[in-house]
């Protein structure tokens, strides 16, 4: 008997307004594939939808995206055409709301004659949880089905669901409620149905924001036609994600879909650190600080990672589950080693991007438990080094972004045991810690000599142990082990170490140099993992894939440092590859070389839309273009 297997995304189709998503195939329908369906948080509470007309399904034409929340699919039904003809069209709409869906049926006919129809919408109720769906496992069905005249309602777990049909008259068959209206459709003319689905969670941990998305047009605006329609769709996908807490004003940005609607400690971070060009009053940034510094830790607990001044990794409305991988993510969640120093560069970003003094001001007690955090959680051992490791036994092995299991590994493929150092870890915290003293300077705090005494070290005990050296010269290794040996595959993490102050001049020239070697840049991107690794594998996770925001931080990286045109040749690599995603860049995508291959090959599970590879064409485009913070 074969095991259930993580559904695949990439010929499928999403609809969202977080944090509703409804997962389909291309045309329309959904139910055939594992991820098919309509979801409020994390729950799905419809696993399937079809649309009959006389019985038989239109055939699909086209999927029109009127935007991330919309969609419209084309058909026809030459069954009802003259001589077979496609002389009666179908156009299905959806639209999806931060509590549901609404799909309206209109069919258009060219015919001299009115043709009478029976329309069929049919739904089948479900209350399967996200990450049973993730792994491939069966779910529950909904309970407490009714059907009454032109509506029915039901429970997915702690959803209450109502669905309404006007004009129809509404059936339940099986575990199938069907919506059933007898139309004429005139001579010439159109007739129009739909029904409208809602759903109420009173348990939910994350809600809509309410209002609409405020982003500045990019100015001067891309010269790149790839880069102005990545734009386009990019920020109709963030303004899509955008999320609050029941009860706060703040808004943040969700990591993506379909798995991940929700906040996360980096996620979160790095796309609102990507979106402050076009981020109008800094909205999306205060929010994202206030709500992090308000999840902030406040003691040591193994069982949630959590320690005294430390950023969260991810927030759920109830435990996560995946059996297969050893996982039992609480609820409230802490096991990330780098969202504290980002929470500290975004904070000291968005300062020089605007924010209010007043806001940053209420902001800095957060600022200084979290560089309290750096010295003294963080650096566990006193080696003036980040480390991680899992103390639970049933949290991420991994705790950095690429937190895969097998996602440390050295040239020849060996697994770095933990606790584990990783390089870019060092320079997210150098950053913090020199620009965090900075602010505390700035508002007259205490604290600002000891931050940048301790970057310094950390900076020197960098230099002495992370490089390493092969036939092409001197590179940073991924990280150390264990036992503070350097881990030394050739990855895309030392792009994130350029423009963070950790190296010098001369070390920055090395990475930059190094950064377009063949073996990591001749593809659609940077690959994670050079493909002169023993555990390279193009469309391996984290080992040899190119994801979109990891190659936007080298770009940004690159400019910083004064390497305007290698950011604009790296960028280039995803302006390539845009198109053939229709402009939506996915999490990730295949590290093959663009010699091997005309377009890039899709990673199949890869989600989209996802915050920070969409919130990426911003970052490459503000780096591309000069484009400059107002403060200095």
């Amino acid at each position: 008997m074969s095991r259930p297997l993580q559904p695949l995304l990439h010929d499928e189709l999403v609809v969202l307004r977080a944090p509703a998503q409804v997962w389909s195939g291309r045309s329309g329908e959904a139910g055939r594939a594992t991820v098919h369906g309509a979801y409020l948080g994390d729950t799905r509470y419809l696993r399937a939808l079809w649309l009959r007309v006389d019985g038989l399904p239109p055939e699909a034409v086209a999927a029109v995206p009127t935007g991330a929340s919309g969609i419209r699919f084309e058909g026809v039904l030459r069954t009802l055409g003259e001589g077979g003809g496609p002389d009666v069209r179908v156009q299905v709409g959806r639209e999806v709301a931060e509590d549901g869906f609404a799909e309206r049926v209109r069919l258009v006919s060219r015919l001299r004659r009115p043709v009478e129809v029976v329309v069929e919408l049919s739904v089948v109720p479900d209350a399967t949880s996200m990450d049973q769906i993730r792994v491939g496992a069966p779910g529950p069905d909904a309970t407490d089905v009714e059907v009454g005249g032109d509506a029915a309602r039901w429970r997915s777990a702690g959803i209450a669901v109502s669905l309404r049909a006007e004009g129809a008259r509404v059936d339940l068959e099986v575990d199938t409620v069907t919506a059933r209206w007898e139309v004429t459709v005139p001579a010439g003319g159109q007739v129009e149905v739909g029904m409208e689905v809602h759903a109420d969670s009173p348990g939910a941990v994350v809600v809509g924001p309410g209002r609409p998305a405020r982003f500045a047009r990019p100015e001067p605006a891309p010269g790149d036609d790839r880069l102005a329609r990545w734009l386009d769709r990019a920020l109709a996908d963030v303004e899509a994600l955008r999320l609050r807490r029941p009860g706060s004003d703040d808004v943040f940005v969700a990591a993506g879909a379909p798995w991940f609607l929700t906040l996360f400690g980096r996620d979160s971070l790095w796309t609102a650190r990507f979106l402050l060009p076009l981020d109008t009053d800094l909205e999306l940034a205060g929010g994202t600080l206030r709500v992090l510094a308000g999840l902030q830790g406040t003691r040591s607990d193994p069982a949630t990672a959590e320690q005294p001044g430390k950023i969260m990794h991810e927030l759920r409305q109830q435990t996560l589950t995946v059996a297969a991988e050893g996982l039992r993510l609480p609820p409230l969640y802490y096991g990330t080693v780098d969202a504290t120093a980002l929470w500290v560069c975004l904070l000291h970003d968005a300062w020089r991007w605007g924010l209010p003094e007043e806001q940053v001001q209420a902001l800095l007690p957060a600022l200084e438990a979290a560089l309290t955090w750096l010295r003294e959680h963080g650096d566990a051992d006193g080696d003036q080094l980040l480390e991680y490791v899992d103390e639970s036994g049933h949290g991420l092995a991994n705790q950095g972004w690429k937190d895969s299991a097998d996602s440390v590994q050295d040239r020849a493929g060996r697994l770095a045991r933990g606790p584990i150092a990783l390089c870019e870890v060092q320079a997210y915290a150098h950053e913090a810690a020199v620009h965090g003293a900075d602010l505390l300077d700035r508002f007259g705090r205490p604290g600002a000599a000891a931050a940048r005494e301790w970057a310094a070290a950390l900076a020197e005990r960098f230099r002495s142990r992370f490089w390493v050296s092969d036939a092409e010269g001197r590179y940073p290794a991924i990280a150390l082990d264990a036992a503070k040996r350097p881990v030394d595959a050739l990855s895309s993490n030392i792009g994130h170490l350029l423009g963070t102050g950790l190296l010098d001049a001369e070390e920055e020239r090395l990475v930059a140099r190094r950064l377009f070697s063949p073996v990591l840049a001749d593809g659609y991107g940077l690959r994670t993992l050079a493909a002169d690794a023993a555990g390279f594998w193009p469309l391996s996770y984290h080992c040899g894939s190119v994801w979109t925001h990891d190659t936007a931080i080298a770009v940004v990286g690159l400019a910083r440092a004064g390497f305007a045109a290698e950011a604009a040749q790296l960028a280039d690599g995803l302006l390539a590859a845009a198109p053939a995603f229709d402009h939506r860049m996915p999490e990730l995508h295949g590290g093959d070389a663009r010699a091997a291959s005309s377009r890039p090959v899709p990673y199949p599970a890869a989600c989209f839309p996802q915050a920070w590879s969409a919130a990426a064409a911003v970052a490459v485009w503000a780096a591309t273009h000069g484009v400059r913070p107002p403060r200095g």
